[in-house]
């Protein structure tokens, strides 16, 4: 029996290399990550973290500091799914999104890589074990770019080994995105795995009208046409657009995951494990997803996503998120040939550089 013995979060402001902008965040300059450190009683330790875009991050790390050991010190480790429902009803009546299920996102990845840790096995072997080898896209945050920029940061991910990039559209004038995924097809070439993200821009009306105007350049997918709340209007894109639709990186908990599959008609369910609920989570919706013969995808978090994804036969590509966190991690996630490797070590084999987190604690 593993007893938790010890919780030890931080939360971090940590500064983009460069601004990122998408067509609901406008520019983003910095992200906000919350880490958790949860130790048992010999001594064994596992790490887990969720992010925000630049707001929130303080009341998740009060729910980490306040609310979290309580609930968790003394209790059984390994008992990971019993846990979670411990931790998702006592936080149930002020939870169930936002800060809250963020902070059991985080708390429930260092639960699982110190599962794993503690059965000397990589997560994705734990999990079930399917392909280490996961198919990535380099996901640009670059919505107001210039054209020249663009399909230069497209050709540095293209030297970097990825062989699929997603592009951000939502700009004010359709005629502007439509020039541009225009310009990006004929840089990449027919064929080649291109996605399209709206971040929740448009109305389902301007969705379909968008999706109908992009589908002549062969997107893979158009992302987040319409806020995630509106599953009324994902299944009116998905009828009418011409285009398969991924979704779901703003979505809470597993029963949402279910609405939007069955309602709102998704091609390709998105969850974060950062913000989903975290693996125990995720990987109910990845089989979820996989009982109405769906490919799961994901949103951030790649370095630790690739071992989930590894886990799931129906696995489709992993987005290699463009926040940076690698200057942070030891061993940053390897892409070849357009694919990122779960690493073999025990765990989901991130570890933190502490040392250069350290000046950047909020």
């Amino acid at each position: 029996m593993a007893r938790i013995e010890l919780l030890t979060g931080d939360f971090y402001r940590v500064p983009l290399p460069e601004t990122l902008t998408d067509s609901t965040h406008g520019e983003i300059r910095a992200f906000e990550l919350n880490t958790i450190r949860v130790r048992d009683a010999d001594g064994a330790e596992g790490v887990g973290y969720t992010f925000t875009v630049g707001r929130n991050g303080a009341a998740i790390a009060a729910t980490l500091a306040r609310e979290l050991p309580e609930l968790l010190t003394g209790e059984d480790a390994d008992r990971v799914e019993y846990l979670w429902q411990k931790l998702w009803w006592a936080l149930h009546y002020g939870g169930r999104g936002g800060p809250t299920v963020l902070a059991l996102s985080a708390v429930d990845m260092a639960l699982w890589d110190l599962k794993a840790k503690r059965a000397g096995s990589a997560l994705w072997r734990l999990l079930g074990g399917h392909d280490p080898t996961v198919p990535c896209y380099a996901g640009g945050i670059d919505l107001l770019l210039p054209l020249d920029q663009l399909l230069r940061q497209t050709d540095r991910n293209l030297d970097r080994g990825f062989r699929a990039i997603k592009m951000k559209v939502g700009r004010p004038s359709l005629a502007e995105d439509v020039d541009r995924v225009a310009a990006m097809r004929r840089h990449l070439g027919d064929g080649f795995p291109l996605m399209l993200d709206a971040n929740m821009r448009w109305t389902a009306d301007q969705a379909v009208r968008a999706a109908r105007a992009l589908a002549p350049h062969d997107p893979i997918w158009l992302e987040e046409p319409v806020v995630p709340e509106d599953l009324i209007g994902h299944a009116r894109v998905a009828a009418e657009g011409g285009l398969p639709v991924a979704s779901g990186e703003n979505l809470r908990s597993l029963w949402d995951f279910r609405d939007l599959i069955t309602l709102g008609r998704v091609s390709f369910p998105e969850p974060d494990v950062t913000n989903c609920g975290g693996v125990t989570a995720f990987m109910k919706i990845a089989h979820l997803a996989e009982a109405f013969n769906l490919p799961v995808t994901s949103h951030g978090a790649h370095d630790v996503t690739v071992q989930l994804l590894a886990a799931c036969p129906n696995r489709s590509w992993l987005e290699a998120h463009g926040f940076g966190l690698d200057r942070y991690v030891v061993e940053p996630q390897v892409i070849e040939a357009g694919c990122a490797i779960a690493p073999d070590r025990p765990g989901h084999a991130i570890a933190f550089d502490w040392t250069a987190l350290k000046s950047l604690r909020a």
